[in-house]
């Protein structure tokens, strides 16, 4: 939630950016009871660290052909080919997408499945000038990707990043980007749905995205979900098949979570376990009526994985009860480094506090019988079903997974 300003005032700059953080403050003790207060705790450091160097928030009420006149400048026009080498024929093919300028040395901000793999990048700006864009980091998971580009600064028109994390179904959002290759298009909407989890293939990572019925289309993929004050709150992403309106931007907080990693690293470095399932709790195993340990069940294993080679074995049985799939016959982890995994809430505790070069511990009944594992986590590569087939994000609409989770730490 950092806040901008620029007043030469600098008595009222720090009026307001105090107001912020008491804001933050409100926020932080609200969200505590959900394990969200470090990533409060940093906020107030950024915002603390933002007093001397923030601009006025924009008017809020100003009309939308003024505000597209004046954010849209920082919308780019993004085109890319691939080259599939084991094609005789036709092995070119064409992807555009959209992106935002969101620095002064040029980083432009879109995502993964517009860029990552690609060759021969270039960049549109508004003003219709054209330059070679060089992919700094991509991460297919979360599917943000930043670019940098060299163009005089004069060219540069910076998109505002807002805060993803106070908003609310109903407020109204507007889409700005590039479909069908349809330059500088906008969309209105409003936000739908928040915290949405899609349905999950086997070797996807749930993120929490914003749901709006802006109209998102392919070309749009990359480019701002902004609010009415002309703050960028999403990068869009995806489109739900077979449905109108429906589409999925990724929150804007989460890209600033990973930025300096894409730009310093060029990519987002996480632990690897490599197994995927559904937690089996009290509740689930009681309605199962199965003769079952609670617990996370493993479905199935990442080739190549610690999981893997460490024996452990995923189901062999598919069984569909009550519209929902589940694949039994694989070992059950009860517990990890000494702490129960017998509910969603514990076992997601699990995953997000385990680091690259961990040592884990894991308790598991396999046929009857106790057992226990030591794993040393490496860090995760990028795997085939991390990158969407033709470089288009779709989902098609599935029955949601009840306590199905992948775990790629």
């Amino acid at each position: 939630m950092t806040v901008y300003c620029h007043d030469v005032r600098i008595g009222m700059c720090e009026a307001v950016c105090l107001n912020q953080l008491r804001k933050i403050v409100t926020l932080r003790q609200r969200y505590r009871m959900k394990g969200y207060s470090g990533v409060f705790s940093i906020l107030l450091v950024v915002m603390v660290g933002a007093i001397s160097d923030v601009r006025a928030r924009p008017d809020c009420s100003e009309a939308i052909p003024d505000l597209f006149q004046r954010v849209s400048p920082s919308v780019v026009f993004i085109s890319a080919f691939a080259i599939d080498p084991f094609k005789l024929t036709e092995r070119v093919s064409s992807i555009i997408g959209s992106g935002f300028i969101i620095s002064t040395d040029g980083l432009v901000l879109t995502n993964s499945h517009v860029v990552f793999g690609l060759q021969g990048i270039s960049v549109t700006l508004d003003n219709g000038r054209t330059a070679q864009a060089k992919l700094l980091g991509a991460d297919p998971i979360l599917d943000v990707a930043v670019l940098r580009i060299l163009v005089p600064s004069e060219d540069l028109h910076l998109a505002t990043l807002g805060d993803s994390t106070t908003l609310r179904v109903g407020e109204e959002v507007i889409a700005i980007g590039n479909p069908l290759g349809l330059e500088q298009t906008l969309t209105h909407g409003v936000v739908s749905g928040i915290n949405r989890i899609l349905p999950e293939s086997p070797l996807s990572l749930t993120l929490p995205l914003i749901q709006t019925d802006a109209a998102i289309n392919p070309g749009n993929s990359g480019g701002p979900l902004i609010n009415r004050c002309g703050e960028v709150i999403g990068i869009n992403s995806a489109i739900l098949t077979d449905t109108q309106n429906i589409g999925f931007a990724i929150p804007i907080h989460i890209a600033k979570q990973v930025l300096p990693q894409l730009v310093n690293h060029g990519r987002v470095m996480r632990p690897w376990l490599g197994i995927s399932g559904k937690v089996i709790d009290e509740e689930l195993r009681h309605l199962l009526n199965l003769p079952l340990v609670t617990g996370f069940l493993i479905e199935t294993t990442e080739p190549g994985s610690p999981a893997e080679q460490a024996g452990l074995r995923g189901g062999t049985l598919p069984i569909t009860i009550a519209d929902e799939e589940f694949l039994f016959g694989g070992d059950i982890i009860t517990a990890a480094n000494g702490q129960s995994l017998d509910d969603p809430e514990r076992f997601e505790k699990f995953t997000r506090s385990l680091k690259i070069g961990d040592t884990v511990r894991l308790t598991f009944y396999r046929e009857g019988k106790k057992q226990t594992v030591e794993l040393r986590l490496p860090e995760r590569p990028i795997l085939p079903g991390d990158i969407p087939l033709n470089n288009r994000r779709t989902v098609i609409p599935l029955r949601k997974l009840r306590h199905h989770m992948v775990l790629h730490r």
